[in-house]
């Protein structure tokens, strides 16, 4: 097995290079230095040179509120992106991981989204992520999508760190208290990625740690968790309008990965120490 991953300067890519390497598993992690994921040639030229098996495709536009003003530039990244790393997979006969999101749901209800759950994006970065769900779908026959949602890692900036910075700074916090969903441990995510690529487990899962919360008790379990005493005040979403509109509902059912034999991801406080561990050992807590 020879594993392309795009993204390696991102939270999940950097990750899943780590943990490919240390199975001893060949690979290479890309980004954006490599090749544009716009130029299509440039991408089929590098893929064939390289000749994986299999492509981690984890590379993406993530600024979800500038998608806002920039639809172009996003859609070509997630979309047509997506696309030309599906036919360059096609080309040298490689199966595919495609990254996508919660946000290709409308987020409404309080129920977790199932797997076939119609499209329903409020966002561009939503509706650029379905497209490339759709490049991926109807150009390979051997393919793993995973959708997951709020993603914290070593290798990048998140919410986790966001509070840790201005924990330290404020006494109180206001935070939403209406989106509901599963943070996600880039490094539990990364696991489950190298877990399934030597299967044939083809399809749609979700991926996410175990448990639904909102952004607000998140932001409470990392103050109590970081020993700081910052107050978090809960509020609605309408307390803070932003560009893109956010689900409010992001709960994702993970019952397909289950039946894959796959062992489940812990749960969300378990990947929250975890993860505040890691951030003690490099000095950063």
């Amino acid at each position: 097995m020879r594993v392309l991953v795009t993204g390696y300067g991102g939270q999940l890519g950097y990750e899943v290079v780590r943990l490919l390497e240390s199975r001893g598993v060949e690979c290479r992690g890309v980004d954006v230095a490599d090749f544009d994921l716009t130029d299509a040639a440039a991408i089929l030229a590098y893929v064939k040179t390289y000749a994986p098996t299999v492509i981690v495709h984890c590379a993406a536009y993530t600024n979800v509120d500038k998608a806002e003003s920039q639809p172009e530039i996003c859609v070509a990244v997630n979309g047509v992106g997506t696309m030309n790393m599906a036919r360059a997979a096609v080309a040298v006969g490689a199966s595919m991981v495609y990254i996508s999101t919660d946000y290709v749901f409308p987020g409404t209800g309080t129920r977790p989204w199932e797997v076939n759950d119609p499209y329903g994006p409020k966002n561009v970065y939503g509706l650029s992520k379905v497209q490339g769900e759709d490049a991926v779908r109807s150009l390979l026959t051997r393919y793993f999508i995973l959708r997951t949602s709020w993603v914290f890692g070593l290798n990048g900036k998140n919410f986790v760190r966001t509070m840790l910075r201005l924990g330290r700074e404020k006494e109180e916090l206001r935070v939403v208290c209406d989106q509901v969903g599963s943070p996600t441990y880039a490094k539990d995510l990364a696991r489950v990625i190298c877990d399934l690529i030597p299967t044939e487990y083809y399809g749609i899962y979700h991926v996410r740690n175990e448990g639904f919360i909102s952004w607000a008790e998140f932001a409470e379990m990392i103050m109590r968790k970081a020993g700081l005493s910052c107050r978090i005040v809960p509020v609605p979403s309408s307390e803070y309008p932003t560009p893109a509109k956010r689900p409010l509902n992001s709960r994702l059912s993970a019952a397909e990965l289950a039946e894959t034999g796959i062992a489940p991801m812990p749960s969300v406080e378990d990947a929250l120490t975890r993860y505040l561990r890691e951030l003690r050992e490099n000095g950063e807590l």
